[in-house]
């Protein structure tokens, strides 16, 4: 049997998750960010960083609900453009918005907690990033899976980052972190073999 080439699927993956970088940087060439250019550019960079996290949480419940296995393999080069966009909107943060003031972005982190809630996903994300290789796998052996669980945190911190940070009766916010849950509900044992046994 001809084993499908799953490679246009794999191309066409790592170009989706370009095109946020890409119309970032053709929008400030052009001068279409408009009047406030760091938060524009901070808040883009912060929803494509989330929602190139939950699609990499979405993966194995793809793959487990529709057999769809080259789904897998986007798992981590999924998580690790979602870490690429974390560190910019966290650069810009730190780089532009406060220009590196350490007592300011102290400030920052002590009186918004949107920011806190920011930095912890922001940490997690990083040592997911640093241990995502075979390398660290294998050093790391079973608490290489319980380390990378760690994800799912920083998924809910991304969203409560989100909540936290946009004006009361946004929805867009609460869907990101229902979806979270809803992708972290399936990782749960019994619903789990619920879903396999049923879609046999």
């Amino acid at each position: 049997m001809k084993r499908k080439n799953n490679a246009p699927f794999q191309v066409a993956a790592h170009i989706a998750a370009l095109i946020p970088l890409a119309l970032l940087i053709w929008d400030f060439w052009q001068g279409n960010l408009g009047p406030d250019i760091i938060r524009e550019a901070t808040l883009r960079t912060g929803k494509a960083a989330l929602i190139l996290l939950v699609a990499s949480l979405a993966c194995t419940p793809i793959h487990m609900i529709f057999k769809f296995k080259p789904a897998l393999k986007l798992r981590r080069p999924l998580g690790l453009y979602s870490f690429m966009y974390a560190s910019i909107h966290f650069a810009i943060f730190i780089g532009v918005d406060y220009f590196f003031d350490l007592a300011l972005i102290k400030d920052a982190l002590l009186e918004k907690r949107y920011a806190l809630a920011g930095l912890a996903a922001g940490i997690i994300l990083l040592a997911l990033a640093l241990t995502s290789t075979i390398g660290w796998q294998r050093r790391l052996k079973k608490n290489w899976k319980r380390l990378h669980k760690l994800v799912y945190v920083a998924g809910l911190l991304g969203a409560l980052h989100f909540i936290w940070l946009v004006k009361q009766g946004v929805v867009e916010p609460w869907i990101w972190a229902f979806v979270i849950s809803l992708l972290l509900l399936l990782r749960y044992k019994p619903i789990k073999q619920f879903v396999l046994a049923h879609n046999r």
